[in-house]
């Protein structure tokens, strides 16, 4: 009887404590969700995950055909609308090894102008198929080389030409006679024009970086290094005369040569500044310098300066290679100037070209 009053304390005892654990358990799981409920309306309405955009890249298909026999060369695929035409050369040399990107030549048809290789596919292509005539341009040589090689030989000839060496000029009559100074100022100012020359080649001027037909070096070569032999056989023959006005003449024109010499280089350094040169170039304003004020009168006052370089303090057939260079750089000239006024109307509207009030 005493362990069956014992059994049932202890089983009254059990089941106080584990009411009383239940309650403990329900607590806290009212306050734990109390605690979460608090949680989640601090944190505010659910939001949904942004979709991520993917950004849509266009492609075009390239069909190269050769301009001659009209005839497939390539297909080039998966070609992105930001690729320039230089790009599509570089494709097109991978697929067909035999066309180097130099001499190919690309036209949106036969017989159009040859496509820039700054040019987008995007700008030009009216739909996802893209039609490129190919034509192979011969030998090319780089813009550099052309300038070094035209400014190179006229430098040398003439001083071949000064220095009367016996297979130009009469030994004897070149040992009898002396030169007069304007020989050697006329020397001097022809070495510092064409030293200035191959200078700004290399460190001022931004030369493209596209190529040239060979047979353009070629004629330019031809041109300024026969120009150059016949003005320097003349200038440094044993028979040379003076000026006719003497010692005033020469100085004028040494005086004018300085002048037109500074104003050409600082000129060329101002159009090589990066602001004045590309596709978002800005028109060139004068500043503090003097001889950049050229610019209030004419939009090309490189080549105005270039022109008054040649002056007559000489008296040879000068004047001739004068005319026909400046015949050429007023052509520049205004070519030049129709893209300023295209491009800058409010700033060179009321402006000439190359010689200010005339042309």
């Amino acid at each position: 009887m005493f362990k069956r009053h014992k059994s049932l304390a202890s089983e009254r005892k059990r089941a106080l404590l584990s009411q009383r654990a239940t309650r403990f358990i329900l607590k806290d799981d009212m306050r734990n969700f109390h605690f979460l409920s608090k949680l989640v309306l601090s944190a505010g309405p659910l939001r949904p995950t942004p979709a991520v955009k993917h950004s849509k890249t266009t492609h075009f298909e390239i069909e190269i055909l050769d301009a001659q026999t009209r005839k497939q060369i390539c297909i080039l695929d998966k070609v992105t609308q930001s690729s320039t035409i230089h790009d599509v050369k570089q494709k097109f040399h991978k697929a067909c090894p035999k066309w180097y990107p130099s001499r190919v030549g690309l036209q949106l048809e036969c017989g159009g102008p040859f496509l820039k290789d700054y040019i987008t596919i995007q700008s030009i292509a009216a739909s996802s198929i893209v039609t490129l005539y190919a034509t192979d341009l011969g030998q090319q040589v780089s813009w550099t080389t052309v300038f070094l090689a035209e400014y190179t030989g006229p430098l040398l000839i003439y001083l071949l030409f000064y220095l009367r060496i016996p297979c130009i000029y009469d030994g004897k009559e070149s040992a009898r006679r002396l030169r007069h100074p304007v020989v050697h100022l006329a020397c001097f100012c022809h070495c510092i024009h064409y030293i200035r020359y191959l200078l700004e080649t290399l460190f001022v001027h931004k030369v493209s970086a596209g190529h040239t037909p060979l047979k353009n070096l070629i004629m330019s070569c031809a041109f300024y290094w026969g120009f150059t032999s016949w003005i320097a056989y003349y200038i440094n023959h044993p028979l040379y005369t003076p000026p006719s006005f003497g010692n005033r003449q020469i100085t004028v024109s040494a005086i004018n040569f300085l002048i037109c010499e500074a104003g050409n280089h600082f000129i060329n350094v101002m159009l090589s500044h990066p602001n004045h040169t590309g596709n978002n170039a800005c028109f060139p304003s004068p500043n503090y310098n003097p001889f950049t004020w050229m610019f209030f009168l004419v939009s090309c006052p490189n080549y105005t300066y270039e022109v008054c370089y040649f002056n007559n303090y000489t008296e040879t057939k000068i004047g001739i290679f004068t005319l026909l260079m400046s015949i050429q750089m007023s052509l520049w000239a205004q070519k030049k100037h129709k893209i300023y006024l295209r491009k800058f109307n409010s700033y060179i509207h009321r402006k000439s070209a190359m010689i200010p009030f005339i042309l």
